[in-house]
């Protein structure tokens, strides 16, 4: 006999899913968004250990590479994607289904015997893994209304920036405390007790699987090709001289060919694959250009700090770790104010301050040298950090607030679709930007030492002289100090290259400000008739 409890957790409430019990919404949104943090934190765990992967995989480091690549190729391929998945297997079957396949997945690459097996298990960790981030976002808003909606942005929010920003720190740990292996052996118990739960308590919508019969081959072949060549020459290309390698040459043309094949599907397919219906909303695609911004600052500054740390202040990943820190902390504290005046605040002045804020904070990291440190970056860091939930709360409003049910999910897969676009953009671009800023200060800081020969030359004096003090061989005394000297000049070559590039990304956050007179105040979504 089925106890009354076990037929409590399994009622289903796809009839009208906002009927549900608050405490039973509020679990099945917690365990989806756990699920969420999984996805999102496997995307940079690896980055911290790559030689330790690439060792115990007797990889080189191009190949070890391709452990980062293939997981965000298949990932863009799938957030879009998870729209007509959704509907066509229900959010529940899905969502256990991703996520039963990311333990799987996960498992897999904790016991990769070569680093062919590993890519491989790590495309179909991000392919799976890349399903749960949208549909948690279509989840809450379908779930929730007013004040209680209001906690959706800024706790998903919160989720997508931490997840990827612990992800380094948190894997570096993990590899000097046990292993590499471990890196993914710990998703397996969390993922399988969210697969179970989720089975039980997510039943909000029903299958519709007569469309998997009806599914254009072609408009989905096309969107792969498109987002993972686009995905591979972003990763790739700075490189490797962009264009300049035949691969990726190759890659981007494909890309643009199978964009162009995608854009014809979307607009003559019986039953794509993507609908582009959301952008007939002018609000829908102001704030997926938004989100498409915010996705460039907010990854590349994650990427940026702990590059600069590491190669100019020469941090481990701890020193690392506890310095970017802050930006959580600062994220966590705005998350409840970002909430409570997305209820009572027009998200057009919101966004406008988030906008701004963020842009002074990287303005203000522009001004940093070769001997900033935990104080001197806490102030921007902060500010970075507060800034991003006034950025992130309005443009999901912005985006979902006056979507059809019926369209949430295809909203939500090209909304986070954009996101992760940005940050793809925005890490490669800032990559290139760096290295052609460092060789022009490098170039430029050379040029001023030649006018000013003899103050060098009396400083590779002294210099040799400390040296000589522990090597008797003035010859080998004299390279050392050159190589010194030489240290020292890329060193603040390297710190000028980072100011450069802040500076540039502050007048892109301060030029998307333009946009915002242009949006209009998202109002309520029509009923599900009146949308066909």
């Amino acid at each position: 006999m089925i106890s009354p409890a076990v037929t409590a957790l399994s009622q289903d409430w796809s009839a009208d899913p906002t009927a549900m019990p608050t405490r039973r919404k509020f679990l099945i949104f917690g365990l989806m968004a756990f699920g969420q943090f999984l996805a999102l934190f496997d995307i940079q765990i690896v980055s911290a250990s790559q030689r330790e992967v690439a060792a115990g995989l007797a990889a080189g480091a191009d190949e070890v590479s391709w452990v980062q690549t293939a997981y965000l190729m298949a990932e863009l391929v799938m957030i879009p994607l998870s729209g007509f998945l959704a509907r066509a297997l229900s959010t529940r079957w899905l969502f256990v289904a991703s996520c039963t396949m990311f333990t799987l997945s996960s498992l897999l690459c904790g016991l990769s015997w070569s680093i062919g097996s590993m890519v491989a298990f790590r495309a179909l960790q991000g392919f799976t893994g890349g399903a749960m981030v949208p549909l948690v976002f279509a989840v809450g808003f379908t779930l929730f209304s007013g004040k209680q909606r209001a906690l959706i942005p800024a706790i998903l929010g919160t989720v997508s920036v931490l997840a990827p920003a612990l992800g380094p720190s948190a894997g570096g740990y993990i590899t000097d405390a046990l292993n590499w292996r471990w890196l993914f052996f710990v998703n397996v118990l969390p993922g399988m007790a969210i697969a179970v739960l989720c089975t039980l308590l997510l039943r909000i919508d029903r299958a519709e699987p007569a469309l998997l019969r009806r599914i254009d081959w072609a408009h989905l072949v096309a969107m792969a090709v498109f987002l993972a060549g686009l995905e591979y020459v972003l990763e790739e290309g700075p490189r490797h001289d962009w264009l300049g390698d035949q691969t990726i040459a190759l890659a981007a043309w494909a890309s643009a060919v199978g964009f162009v094949l995608f854009i014809e599907r979307a607009f003559f397919s019986a039953l794509p694959v993507v609908s582009l219906r959301p952008f007939r909303r002018p609000t829908f695609a102001f704030a997926s250009v938004f989100n498409l911004v915010i996705g460039f600052g907010m990854y590349a500054s994650i990427s940026l700090i702990p590059v600069y740390l590491a190669q100019v202040r020469g941090y481990n990943a701890l020193q690392i770790g506890q310095t970017i820190f802050v930006v959580g902390v600062a994220q966590l504290g705005s998350t409840a104010i970002a909430a409570a005046l997305s209820q009572r605040v027009d998200m057009r002045y919101m966004i406008t301050v988030g906008l701004s804020l963020f842009a002074a904070s990287l303005w203000l990291t522009s001004g940093m040298n070769a001997q900033w440190g935990f104080w001197e970056l806490l102030a921007p860091q902060v500010l970075r950090g507060f800034a991003l939930m006034l950025c992130i709360v309005p443009s999901v409003n912005m985006a979902l607030a006056g979507v059809p049910p019926q369209d949430l999910g295809a909203a939500s897969g090209l909304f986070n679709l954009m996101r992760n676009l940005g940050g793809a953009i925005g890490i490669a671009v800032v990559n290139s930007w760096l290295q052609d800023n460092t060789r022009i200060a490098a170039a430029r800081l050379s040029e001023a030492m030649g006018h000013h020969a003899r103050p060098v030359l009396d400083a590779t004096v002294r210099l040799t002289g400390h040296m000589a003090a522990a090597n008797p061989d003035p010859a080998n005394a004299l390279l050392q100090a050159q190589a010194a000297m030489g240290r020292t000049v890329m060193r603040e070559a390297l710190a000028m290259g980072f100011d450069d590039v802040f500076r540039v990304m502050a007048f892109m956050f301060i030029a998307a400000l333009a946009l915002v007179p242009f949006c209009r105040p998202a109002g309520a979504p029509p009923p599900p008739d009146a949308a066909h």
